[in-house]
């Protein structure tokens, strides 16, 4: 009898949450049955957290005809236009070139010119707080806020996170502004109508409507964030940062990309949940700038098909424990190796996106409790979620300098960086943070999440190696990186 892996886990782990398969046959384990029950009770408990019959279709002709207007009147003016300029260098064509330099001297590298994109953002307070996305704003020297009557003032940014692609401004002078409240975004199904407004390709002001395609949405590829509410109301280049709201004129997600073969909507569009949006703009309001992550010390995989039948589920959903630290949250609340957390707060968890998700909106300090299938039997864990890293921790490094690494920032890999990156928690060694855009890093391919392995044949295991090793300035540079499991090599003269 021969046992089989999962996607990486072995037999022990599947084991660990009463599964156990052979070739010989299609033989159920004896606890299946009583799982199917109880997994068929906690997604009845979660459907039913949401509020039963205050959605109704039209039963008239006359409904038919209703109209939206009211609600635009309501929502659209909280909805602005947001102008991002910066300055750019480009390159000189000449530049590098041993002829004309020889001849004509180096001379200027490239030259500056002023660069603007537009978006949109959304007013969530009547003193000028605007959340729109990362990407919007990213690298901007100045950014403005233009109204649809007209009325335009400067703003500055009070936090941004590239992860979660939000950034929150603060408009300076005027007010107060419309703005527009939160939904609970949690409680949104599929079917549920939705508004999106915002600025494509700089028209103007737009409305469009459609409805709710899907939730949880991963696997996206937009940003490190996977839990996104899916819709087919058109969005478009421009309406990054828009609003999408929902029939009581409350704000229901950012919108922030769209799944497109021609640059224009092909009916599927994305939004970051108002639940992500709060915390997020609350972590702002609080002085901070960057959103923090909780540290919850333990990583997870998400179910396959193949598990969800074993089981008796009617679908794929949850996330499988792979690893926990010694003494963190995880730990010390019971959560073991092979667990399967199906549900958070009494919210389905789909998948380990939608895990990351919950625990970020549930917030650092916050006790959760997890509903997970241990060895056959269902318990309920409570988990006080932990700090995260302190970001002026002392194996943090940021390079300059004339070498390849110039404009990264590199810091020694502990299980909280770990947990943040996504990278597995026993892992060890300095790991690229953030890297600068037109930087020597950027230029020589450097990406955050990158384990330095070597440099000129010298190991790295912590910061300091790092700094040692670009101190003596060679004229050569011979460095290996990892990169999603994969070893890279890469040589600068």
């Amino acid at each position: 009898m021969r046992r089989l892996k999962w996607f990486g886990l072995t037999a022990a782990v599947m084991a660990a949450i009463g599964l156990t398969l052979t070739m010989t046959g299609a033989q159920e384990p004896t606890s299946t049955e009583k799982l199917r029950g109880v997994i068929s009770d906690i997604l009845g408990r979660a459907q039913k957290t949401k509020p039963a019959g205050e959605r109704v279709v039209p039963q008239s002709r006359a409904e038919l005809q209703f109209s939206y207007a009211p609600l635009v009147k309501l929502t659209a003016p909280a909805v602005v236009n947001v102008y991002a300029e910066r300055m750019v260098r480009t390159r000189s064509p000449f530049a590098g070139d041993p002829f004309f330099e020889r001849f004509f001297g180096q001379g200027p590298r490239g030259r500056s010119q002023r660069q603007s994109s537009l978006g949109s953002g959304v007013i969530v307070d009547a003193s000028g707080i605007v959340v729109t996305n990362n990407h919007v704003i990213d690298g901007a020297d100045e950014i403005k806020i233009a109204f649809a009557d007209g009325r335009e003032y400067p703003s500055r940014v009070l936090l941004k996170d590239k992860r979660v692609d939000l950034a929150v401004l603060k408009i300076d002078g005027g007010g107060p502004f419309s703005a527009i409240d939160y939904s609970d975004s949690d409680r949104l199904e599929v079917g549920d109508i939705l508004l999106a407004i915002g600025n494509p390709f700089g028209v103007g002001q737009t409305v469009t409507s459609g409805i709710v395609s899907a939730l949880a949405r991963n696997g996206v590829g937009i940003s490190d964030f996977g839990f996104f509410i899916q819709t087919d109301a058109a969005i478009n280049p421009g309406n990054s940062g828009g609003a999408l709201v929902d029939m009581n004129g409350q704000l229901v997600g950012i919108n922030t990309a769209i799944f497109s073969r021609s640059g224009g909507s092909n009916g599927i569009g994305f939004a970051i949940p108002a639940n992500m949006v709060r915390a997020v703009v609350d972590a702002a309001r609080s002085g901070a700038d960057k959103f923090s992550r909780p540290f919850i010390g333990a990583s997870f995989v998400p179910v396959t098909a193949d598990m969800a039948e074993a089981l008796g589920m009617e679908q794929a959903f949850g996330a499988i424990v792979t690893a926990v630290v010694p003494e963190g949250p995880a730990h010390e609340g019971g959560l073991k190796v092979g667990d399967l957390v199906i549900s958070l707060d009494g919210l389905t968890v789909q998948h380990p996106d939608a895990l990351g998700y919950r625990l970020a909106t549930a917030g650092v300090g916050k006790v959760v409790k997890l509903e997970v299938i241990s060895r056959s039997s269902v318990r309920t864990l409570s988990i006080r979620l932990g700090e995260p890293s302190d970001p002026q921790r002392p194996g943090e490094l940021r390079i300059t300098g004339q070498n390849p690494f110039s404009g990264a920032v590199v810091v020694d890999i502990d299980p909280r960086i770990a947990e943040q990156l996504r990278l597995p928690l026993n892992i060890k060694g300095v790991v690229v943070l953030e890297v600068e855009d037109g930087s020597p890093a950027n230029r020589y391919g450097l990406r955050p999440r990158d384990i330095l392995v070597e440099i000129n044949g010298e190991t790295m295991r912590q910061a300091s190696d790092v700094a040692e090793a670009i101190a003596g300035e060679p004229g050569f540079w011979q460095f290996e990186i990892t990169r999603n499991g994969r070893r890279l090599r890469q040589m600068v003269r």
